[in-house]
């Protein structure tokens, strides 16, 4: 299991305006809005489908993409 989560220091906003909201809405939904906790798996193939999406290189070095996947943490709920 990891965590997917908006990265808010992401400057851009051509990636949510090009699909990228619909896409993050459809695996959010049911959680906080911000961060989803999912397989391994899954997260790889949203990822991979994420990156088709304009705009989702646009971001500074260390903000990079909208949305990233982090491993998860003790607080984390499952």
């Amino acid at each position: 299991m990891v965590k997917l989560r908006i990265d808010f220091e992401f400057p851009s906003r051509l990636w949510w305006e090009s699909g990228g909201q619909d896409l993050w809405d459809g695996i959010a939904e049911g959680f906080d809005g911000s961060s989803v906790v999912v397989d391994e798996s899954v997260a790889e193939s949203w990822i991979a489908e994420a990156e088709q999406i304009p705009g989702w290189d646009d971001g500074h070095e260390y903000a990079p993409h909208p949305v990233l996947m982090a491993p998860l943490e003790e607080e984390d709920e499952l």
